[in-house]
């Protein structure tokens, strides 16, 4: 550990002085907390180039003092309970800088939206029936086979830990990807287009980024999950709200143009539930390509699905080269994992890929690694299916439940996902 202490040899004050009030501002001034292990008097020397008896001397002072302890053959603290006088200074100013409440008032604010997409929750763990929408049961995550992965794939690591890897992901997870959307949602892509992201919602500032400015339109989906919403307007985004019925987004109501980019959630609407049909899911493309907008396809949870066939993604429909296709693995292995992948045209590519190095430098390597290996061995597969079961067996009891306490209940959207209305 170095510390922030200079020697001035041209002070008046001794070295083993400034030493002592190096160490008093930083410790009154909440720098070095309590319990905090400080250099050896070697370590400390070397850094000030000092003698080490003259470090000694300074800390057998403030020792005295009260602000160290030492602990025998463990080291020097800062001591827990600190002496009066440590209370008795106000809080530090900054160097070279004096107090001007002028120059604070004037300084730009940035943007603070109207607040976070109200994801995290860490109150809601001592919930003993959790009824919030985008959480999956612990009990359901793979421990055993994800911890067997993981220390396969740290055999031999150290080469992959000590390099940066493709910003847009592992080769081998976005081609394992490609072959897991073929025939589950009927997508013919190739690696080139797929690219890792950390879950969804950094997939959506990605094309923030690539479309939006001041001013920029954007058609939403009304109701819509809002962590999207709020961060469209970070960018300056205008929303232009289109409302939902039965059959998914009413495309007579879609704005006129100029729009940039249209939000949907097709496979299961976002908070609705319901499903976008296949005539609009046409309609929308056509009129995408009219107007040149981008559509951004979100399929949160289109891996539960209990009842008939999935309808195709408007990605997999789409001829004009106009959608932005975007899932992730939260809902089927965990939020935790913060891995999704998104799918963009090919004239995007490049510029996709630029964005996504400018952000990230790209993702940790082991976690990507690790999912890529539960894909080849089949263990996703095998986990989709477990818990496409027990989903299924759970809405059934809700149902049920529900037709049980209430008599006559309407219900709508429990053909798939993870949330019923």
């Amino acid at each position: 550990m170095q510390l922030p202490i200079r020697i001035d040899l041209k002070s008046p004050h001794t070295l083993q002085a400034q030493i002592v009030g190096g160490f008093h501002d930083l410790i009154r001034g909440g720098r070095l907390r309590p319990g905090s292990e400080v250099p050896s008097s070697r370590e400390l020397s070397e850094q000030l180039h000092v003698s080490r008896n003259t470090v000694v001397e300074a800390y057998e002072l403030l020792i005295e003092e009260g602000y160290l302890c030492t602990q025998p053959a463990v080291g020097t603290f800062v001591a827990e309970r600190m002496p009066d006088d440590a209370f008795a200074v106000g809080t530090p100013q900054p160097l070279g800088r004096t107090p001007s409440h002028h120059r604070v008032v004037n300084l730009p604010l940035p943007y603070t939206g109207r607040g976070p997409p109200g994801l995290h929750a860490p109150d809601r763990r001592a919930l003993p029936y959790d009824f919030a929408l985008g959480r999956t049961d612990p009990r359901s995550f793979p421990e055993r086979t994800w911890r067997r992965l993981i220390l396969d794939c740290l055999g031999g690591a150290a080469a992959r830990m000590s390099e940066y890897i493709d910003p847009a992901g592992l080769p081998e997870l976005r081609q394992l990807i490609t072959n897991l959307l073929g025939p589950a949602r009927g997508m013919v892509v190739s690696a080139e287009q797929v690219i890792i992201v950390a879950g969804c919602q950094q997939g959506l500032n990605l094309a923030a980024h690539l479309f939006l400015g001041t001013g920029a339109r954007v058609a939403m989906e009304a109701p819509c999950y809002r962590g999207a919403a709020f961060l469209f307007e970070s960018y300056g985004g205008k929303l232009l709200p289109v409302p939902v019925d039965k059959l998914g987004m009413d495309l007579g109501r879609l704005p006129e143009p100029p729009v940039k980019l249209v939000y949907v959630t097709p496979s299961h609407q976002f908070p609705t539930g319901v499903t976008l049909s296949l005539d609009r899911r046409i309609a929308l493309l056509e009129w995408a390509a009219k107007v040149g907008a981008y559509i951004l396809e979100v399929d949160y949870d289109a891996d539960f699905r209990y009842e008939d066939s999935p309808l195709p993604s408007l990605q997999a429909l789409d001829r004009y080269g106009c959608v932005i296709y975007m899932s992730s693995f939260s809902a089927s292995i965990g939020p935790g994992l913060r891995l999704g992948y998104m799918v963009v045209p090919r004239d995007l590519i490049g510029a996709a890929n630029t964005i996504k190095a400018l952000t990230d430098n790209g993702l940790p390597w082991l976690e990507q690694a690790t999912l890529a290996a539960f894909i080849r061995d089949g263990s996703l597969a095998n986990h989709l299916r477990r818990i496409r079961h027990t989903y299924r067996g759970r809405r059934d009891a809700l149902i049920a439940a529900l037709h049980r306490h209430f008599g006559k209940v309407e219900i709508s959207s429990a053909e798939c996902g993870e949330h019923l209305v």
